[in-house]
């Protein structure tokens, strides 16, 4: 028997609870029934691998309420256009109210129940003016305002990475993990806010992806600065190539030469005339800049 699911905020998927009279299509348009009441989002087709993972602990399932027909796509093509109405409408009370938060989105449920307005702010803000001004604009209607991260400002406004691809936040990924500048200074990478920051301004959900691959190939590699004898003669290892599994090393002549780990030897000599400043191209990006990238870490 075919499985299906829905994915809503956070790319999260959740099984979907279809009556066996019903039929469902991959890609169907469905309304299921929330804790916020009827939404509209799209039916997917569960594949091995998901379920597979739902075998020991399986997500809560949601009651689809029906597949959406052409009348109710209609009838969500106006829901859009309100929920813009309603989101210029919100925003222009955020700016009469002078609040400093940032409102990313509005959305009403399909039956017209409830609105949620989405926004972020870089301390606790004092919506209770706001939250009665809504309440005059938008009447019969459950107003819920909901602070949100800039990881899931991101994943909501969508868009593509460095990499050309879809932001993993709004494809694949379901939970945030901690993420800081060590990760991106073990990898080597330039520490510089446009190379290992997202759309969102924290650092690159990806540096995860590696890390652990990256700590194994560093454990049998010599640490930068320490003296080395290798076929040339003795040096001072000055950088590391992870990709390629070798080590740059600066000679006592001044050249600079890549050899694999089985050609070096670590050594106790003194080798304090060599000096390889100016050789690690990423970590003279970190002296030159001296800033603090603090901001790009979670605090959130």
């Amino acid at each position: 028997m075919r499985r299906y699911a829905v994915r809503l905020f956070k790319s999260q998927y959740q099984p979907l609870d279809i009556p066996a009279t019903v039929s469902v299509k991959h890609g169907d348009f469905v309304l299921v029934r929330t804790e916020k009441g009827e939404e509209v989002t799209q039916a997917y087709y569960v594949n091995s691998a998901i379920a597979k993972a739902w075998e020991n602990k399986e997500p809560e399932a949601l009651p689809l309420v029906r597949v959406m027909s052409k009348r109710d796509l209609e009838e969500y093509e106006i829901l859009k256009k309100e929920n813009e109405t309603a989101f210029l409408k919100c925003k222009e009370l955020v700016r009469n109210r002078g609040l400093n938060m940032n409102l990313i989105n509005a959305n009403y449920t399909f039956d017209r129940h409830k609105i949620t307005f989405y926004y972020t702010a870089p301390a606790r803000v004092d919506f209770r003016e706001l939250l009665k001004d809504l309440t005059q604009e938008f009447r019969r209607v459950r107003i819920d305002l909901r602070h949100i991260g800039v990881r899931d400002e991101t994943a909501m406004l969508k868009g593509c990475g460095l990499c050309g691809r879809e932001f993993c936040c709004c494809s694949f990924l379901k939970n945030f993990d901690s993420i800081n500048i060590k990760l991106a200074k073990d990898q080597g990478m330039p520490i510089s806010p446009s190379k290992i920051s997202g759309t969102c301004g924290r650092l690159l959900c990806c540096l995860n992806y590696e890390y652990q691959t990256y700590l194994e190939a560093a454990k049998d590699m010599p640490p930068i600065g320490s003296g080395v004898m290798t076929p040339q003669g003795i040096g001072r290892v000055c950088a590391l190539h992870f990709l390629n599994n070798k080590v740059a090393v600066k000679l006592e002549d001044g050249k600079i030469k890549d050899y694999t780990k089985e050609e070096i030897e670590m050594i106790d000599d003194d080798v304090n005339n060599i000096d390889i400043s100016g050789t690690n191209v990423f970590q003279d990006m970190v002296d030159d800049a001296n800033e603090d990238m603090s901001h790009l870490e979670d605090k959130e």
